[in-house]
């Protein structure tokens, strides 16, 4: 999922995007207005993040720009223009969230998820197609980057959707370690070797497949990891 970052900031923009990429986004970075419009419109980001004092068009005309195509896409203003003039300017253009700098990385994190389900309820009230996962008793909802389980609602990050994903695509049969390398972080990525292990240990915490009996995730030794179908 693809998040388009604009900041004249280099180390703001490098710790924007390093945040969103290590929580399973792909970050689009932007260093002024004119370049977040362009890659704005050959990326088609699933979420724009934007600075406000920023060279050649400021983040208020790239929101204004944005939002005369397309009144969808997310828009989270990321400033250190604290002002209440100025989060009311954004909001008025049709920005989704102001966050006033300096933040945090959990923070950010979870604001951009925030929106992103928000965007992603307003489409499935529109649309009678929605894309839901179900693996048991477990129900993933992936545009909204959550899952049910017995009546309880769960974050997940893309990557551990990716993981469920794939799972689900192979019911019932074994999934190769390197298949979930290549799939769920690029061919281009080569983690250490026990990446895949803690990811699917903190996605077992997560979904409540840790004492069961008979838990949703199984371990096949020397190969990799099944759903049990």
């Amino acid at each position: 999922m693809k998040i388009l970052v604009a900041d004249d900031d280099p180390l703001t923009l490098e710790a924007v995007c390093a945040c969103l990429t290590g929580d399973g986004f792909t970050a689009v970075p932007a260093r002024h207005g004119a370049e977040a419009i362009e890659l704005w419109r050959t990326e088609k980001p699933a979420l724009v993040c934007l600075d406000i004092m920023m060279p050649k068009v400021d983040g208020f005309e790239v929101c204004r720009r944005i939002r005369a195509v397309d009144p969808a896409v997310p828009v989270l203003f990321l400033s250190a223009k604290n002002e209440e003039i100025d989060v009311v300017v954004g909001l008025e253009l049709g920005a989704d969230d102001f966050i006033r700098k300096p933040f945090g990385k959990h923070e950010l994190l979870a604001r951009v998820r925030a929106a992103l389900r928000r965007t992603a309820r307003r489409a499935a009230s529109s649309t009678a197609a929605a894309d839901v996962l179900r693996l048991g008793d477990l129900t993933v909802f992936p545009e909204e980057l959550r899952a049910e389980r017995g009546g309880v609602s769960l974050d997940l990050t893309p990557r551990e959707i990716a993981l469920l994903r794939l799972l689900h695509e192979h019911a019932g049969r074994p999934v190769h370690r390197d298949t979930f390398l290549d799939r769920c972080w690029g061919l281009d990525y080569f983690p250490e070797s026990r990446t895949l292990d803690q990811h699917i240990a903190q996605l077992r915490r997560k979904i409540g497949d840790e004492a069961g009996a008979a838990p949703l995730i199984e371990t096949v030794r020397g190969v990799g990891y099944r759903f049990r179908a």
